[in-house]
Parts: structure tokens; C-alpha cells; sequence
């Protein structure tokens, strides 16, 4: 029991951070105006990580497709993680390091976004994308913790959770992924079949 209280204790502690946090609570609200106004103009979210961040990479991209709090049109968000052929035949033709920069040179378009995650910052797939994708024209968002990573020089917008403990990183992005989901929703509508946007709230 003295582990399990310790171990939410932790987390706990993160989040409260997090509250304190101006520089992460700016790039949070930097990040959810940005998927608002590309997503307003019908641009898309290509979404990536590793592993665990994988598996996160895919749940933010459920929430925007399908739905996340309401009934509302479909926003365009792909996972970059879920085709195995994809994956394994650039792992294999080319190198692992290319496996999202290349599916971003083969569906990502100018002004999209790259929402790329990294608890570590230093991803060798997440980096190299995030070249591409700034090549290329997108807006990059990187998810990361406090490591001070390659990717930080890449990104327009990058969210640092405040911890280096990768569960605690893990933890965060997936509040962070959530407000995101709930901003977009609640800022982006679909009536008459015209788009809109309410920015009264910022």
C-alpha cells in the first residue's frame, strides 16, 4: 500500500508542477492554438513516437477522428505508428530512422502538423522527422520531458514535462493530449456546413 501511495504521490507531484509551470502552460496554449487554426483550414495532424508514445500517438489520433467529448464532424489526425507493412518496410528498404519522416514526405502537405512525442528528446526517427517535417513546411509540436533533447531546435512549439522519470513524462502527455483534444473540440465546430471558430476564450 506504501508503494501504491508513494507512486500516485509522484505523479501528484508532476501535475501540481505542471499547475506552476508558465513556460509549459504558454506552450500548451501556443500548441492548442495552432491545431485550431490548422484543423480550421482543414489541414491535418500526423501524430508519432515510440513504444509507449506510440500507443499515445494513436490514442490522440481516435480522440480527433472519432470523437472525444462530443458528437461533431471527423478532424483529420493519423497515427504514423499503426501500419505494420509501412513500418517494417522502411525499417527494412531504408533505415528506422526514416520510418515517420518517410510516410511525412508520402501524406504530409504544407502547414499540417507533426505532433511528434520523445520522453527522452533524442529519438532518432522523432528527430529526423522533425527535420523533414520543418523542411517540408509543417508545423512541428514536440511532447518531451525535462532532457533537453535534439529535438527542441526543430520544433515550433515544445511542451516539456516537468520530470526525467519516463512513467511521470508518459503521465503528463497524456494530460496534455487530452487538453489539446478538448480545446480543439470545443474551438472548432461544423454548422451549415461551413467551419468555424470561437476564439472568444483565449
Amino acid at each position: 500500500m506504501e508503494n501504491i501511495i508513494n507512486l500516485i504521490e509522484d505523479s501528484k507531484s508532476v501535475i501540481e508542477k505542471m499547475l506552476l509551470d508558465k513556460k509549459l502552460l504558454s506552450s500548451i496554449n501556443e500548441a492548442s492554438k495552432l491545431c485550431v487554426s490548422k484543423i480550421n483550414k482543414k489541414n491535418k495532424i500526423l501524430i508519432a513516437g515510440n513504444g509507449g508514445s506510440a500507443a499515445d500517438s494513436q490514442h490522440i489520433a481516435a480522440e480527433l477522428v472519432s470523437k472525444f467529448n462530443k458528437k461533431r464532424k471527423a478532424y483529420s489526425a493519423i497515427a504514423l505508428t499503426t501500419d505494420s507493412s509501412i513500418l517494417t518496410s522502411i525499417s527494412n528498404d531504408f533505415d528506422y530512422k526514416h520510418v515517420f519522416s518517410r510516410q511525412i514526405e508520402a501524406i504530409g502537405n504544407k502547414n499540417d502538423i507533426f505532433l511528434a512525442y520523445s520522453t527522452s528528446g533524442n529519438s532518432n526517427n522523432i528527430v529526423n522527422a522533425l527535420k523533414f517535417s520543418k523542411k517540408m513546411g509543417l508545423k512541428n509540436i514536440g511532447l518531451t520531458g525535462l532532457n533537453k533533447g535534439k529535438m527542441n531546435k526543430y520544433c515550433d512549439v515544445l511542451i516539456e514535462i516537468p520530470s526525467k522519470l519516463t512513467p511521470r513524462i508518459q503521465e503528463g502527455h497524456l494530460l496534455v493530449g487530452h487538453i489539446l483534444c478538448e480545446i480543439i473540440e470545443n474551438n472548432i465546430s461544423w454548422n451549415n456546413n461551413d467551419w468555424y471558430i470561437n476564439l472568444s476564450w483565449w
